[in-house]
């Protein structure tokens, strides 16, 4: 179900959110936590939809703060905010709430939102597309537990990954990091199997627009305490992490991803294995980091330190 609210104030939605308990039998009681969507205009479905099949293992109440794009705004637009609230099918097991904020109504977004969170309940605010250069000094992510950005979805994503090096605050965190989990996983399996030799060198490729290959860079290098190559590339094909190549005294292991979701694995001595290593979606990164709402401390380490020095390491092979 999906109630109009056009040119309204948080005090109508809240009464309306009442009405609708009452009357339909849609409650608030099992909701675990709020999640704010920060989007703009005609772009909210996608992330909605995320949040929506998340919202099945983490029964939460959603809240979309939708304005203009930055580099689209209206300067004569009139102020006003149009809300749309969804209940049972159109929502998942979650309750949303659309806000699409007009002109000067968006000046304080902040506002907007405090009167709609769940009591006694934990927020999180989510940025599928830009993303403030500091999140936690944002209006909305000042009022969050966690803050979820995602360094792909900028225009400039090697540029955004490294700005958060210099703006990272405990509790934020990005997918870019999250898109790892699984190759983070298949990769300490590999190496904790026999022999067990020292790693002498790492080689680690990816495309160029892919931010999550340099994060796994920086985790290897810190956990392997060994220089590590990468290399990123462009091209038709190119997308996401390629491959992990580790050199030990007995040879080369080899983790490839040529094909999409299938990863080849090589190693020394035994018979090439092909592995289910799935690219993830952003209900599957979304359902991961709502399951923690402590700060992340080893992003935290990779992110602020691990990253800086994969550069600085990257800069003194090149000479520079």
């Amino acid at each position: 179900m999906i109630v109009d609210l056009p040119d309204t104030t948080t005090s109508k939605i809240s009464k309306a959110l009442v009405r609708i308990r009452e009357e339909g039998g849609a409650v608030a009681l099992g909701r675990v936590l709020t999640l704010i969507i920060a989007s703009t205009h005609g772009h909210e479905e996608v992330a909605i939809e995320a949040a929506n099949d998340a919202s099945r293992e983490h029964p939460m109440r959603v809240i979309v703060v939708s304005t203009a794009a930055v580099d689209r705004p209206d300067p004569d637009a009139e102020a006003r905010v149009d809300a749309e609230i969804r209940v049972g099918g159109d929502a998942g097991a979650s309750e949303v709430i659309v806000l699409r904020v007009y002109g000067e109504a968006g000046a304080d977004p902040e506002s907007l939102v405090t009167g709609l969170l769940l009591p006694d309940a934990p927020v999180v605010t989510w940025w599928p597309g830009d993303a403030p250069i500091i999140p936690a000094e944002s209006p909305l992510g000042r009022i969050a537990y966690r803050r979820i950005t995602d360094a792909s979805a900028q225009s400039d994503p090697q540029a955004a990954l490294h700005r958060l090096c210099t703006t990272y605050r405990p509790g934020d965190t990005d997918f870019a990091w999250t898109r790892l989990t699984l190759w983070r996983a298949q990769l300490a399996a590999v190496l904790d199997q026999p022999p067990y030799e020292s790693i002498t060198a790492v080689e680690v490729t990816g495309a160029a627009d892919s931010p999550s290959t340099a994060l796994l860079a920086a985790w290897l290098q810190m956990q392997l305490k060994v220089p590590v190559d990468y290399e990123l590339t462009t091209g038709p094909l190119a997308n996401g992490i390629h491959g992990v190549h580790f050199t030990r005294a007995s040879g080369v292991i080899s983790l490839q991803r040529e094909v999409p979701d299938v990863a080849t694995l090589a190693q020394p001595g035994q018979p090439t294995q092909d592995l289910t290593l799935k690219r993830r979606s952003l209900r599957d990164c979304l359902s991961d980091e709502l399951r923690r709402l402590d700060p992340d401390e080893l992003y935290g380490e990779v992110i602020t330190h691990g990253l800086p020095h994969l550069a600085d390491a990257v800069a003194q092979q090149a000479g520079v």
